[in-house]
């Protein structure tokens, strides 16, 4: 997959609006106005700061169901992602929580939303919601049925879970793609706001061969500098909330700050690429490791 077709960029940074409780969810506040307005506002935000495309969850609604959401749910994001497509002109995807990816694919072919994020593609993991497995062999077919090409990113080792067997990070970075078909991997940290690590990193951006990888969680402007070399993309969310608390509305400053060091992370990287290439000419070694995950 080329990111620049849907992102318009090789390296696109994706921001996070976080509804607020909605309908029959266990905070729900009884005003979907209330909703739409936070997500207006927090897309706006997001927008102006200069990320490439938003992706809108259901945060808020924890405890979450395991599959499938409330047809309330359901119609309640239907509206808000129309509201934010006729708002901003970016991207915009879709994460229905836990592991809805039927209704974010539903959603998504009917608002024209451009792709979705599923946490358990394939495999099975053990989570806070009890036993969650991959449903590939159905949702790629339902994707057919829907005749849409809204691209599919999969998390491998999902934060908040444990896989029930012990698979190898590699080998699942390759089961997603090759055998769950996804479009892109995403890797997490241990739980939200938690980044993975460099080793993990490197072992995943080894095995995804050039396939899109994205963060999925933990990274700010203090440590792209160090995450930018093995992955293709970014999902931001909590590092850009106003004082970085996660309960807090998107802080436009901040989402430029993250931006503006997500860029610079990258110039720098293709200078000392180039850098490497020009002295690996001279003297005919191969490019550091570093320099190869990236696919840069």
């Amino acid at each position: 997959m080329d990111l620049r077709t849907l992102f318009h960029t090789a390296t696109p940074v994706i921001g996070v609006v976080h509804l607020l409780p909605l309908p029959t969810s266990a905070r729900w506040g009884g005003s979907l106005k209330a909703v739409i307005d936070r997500a207006e506002q927090e897309a706006t935000a997001l927008a102006s700061g200069g990320v490439n495309a938003i992706i809108v969850e259901n945060f808020f609604d924890a405890p979450f169901s395991k599959d499938r959401v409330d047809a309330a749910v359901v119609s309640a994001m239907t509206l808000v992602v129309q509201r934010l497509k006729n708002l901003v002109a970016l991207p915009i995807g879709l994460n229905v929580l836990r592991n809805d990816a039927f209704s974010g694919l539903a959603i998504a072919a009917c608002t024209g939303a451009q792709f979705i994020r599923v946490n358990v593609l394939t495999g099975v993991m053990a989570t806070d919601q009890g036993l969650i497995e991959g449903p590939a062999h159905q949702l790629l077919r339902y994707r057919r049925e829907l005749g849409q090409d809204i691209k599919i990113f999969a998390d491998v080792m999902v934060k908040h879970a444990q896989p029930l067997h012990s698979p190898n990070l590699a080998t699942a970075v390759r089961d997603t793609f090759d055998r769950g078909l996804a479009d892109g991997v995403i890797l997490s940290g241990w739980a939200t706001g938690q980044p993975p690590t460099e080793e993990d990193l490197s072992v995943a951006a080894r095995a995804a061969k050039g396939q899109p990888l994205f963060i999925g969680s933990g990274a700010s402007w203090d440590n792209v500098a160090q995450l930018v070399p093995y992955v293709n993309g970014v999902i931001v969310a909590s590092s850009l909330k106003r004082n970085g608390q996660i309960e807090q509305p998107i802080d436009p400053i901040r989402v430029s700050r993250f931006v503006e060091a997500w860029q610079r992370a990258h110039h720098k990287l293709q200078e000392l690429t180039r850098a490497n290439a020009n002295c690996r000419g001279s003297i005919n070694e191969p490019l550091p490791a570093m320099f190869v995950h990236g696919q840069r």
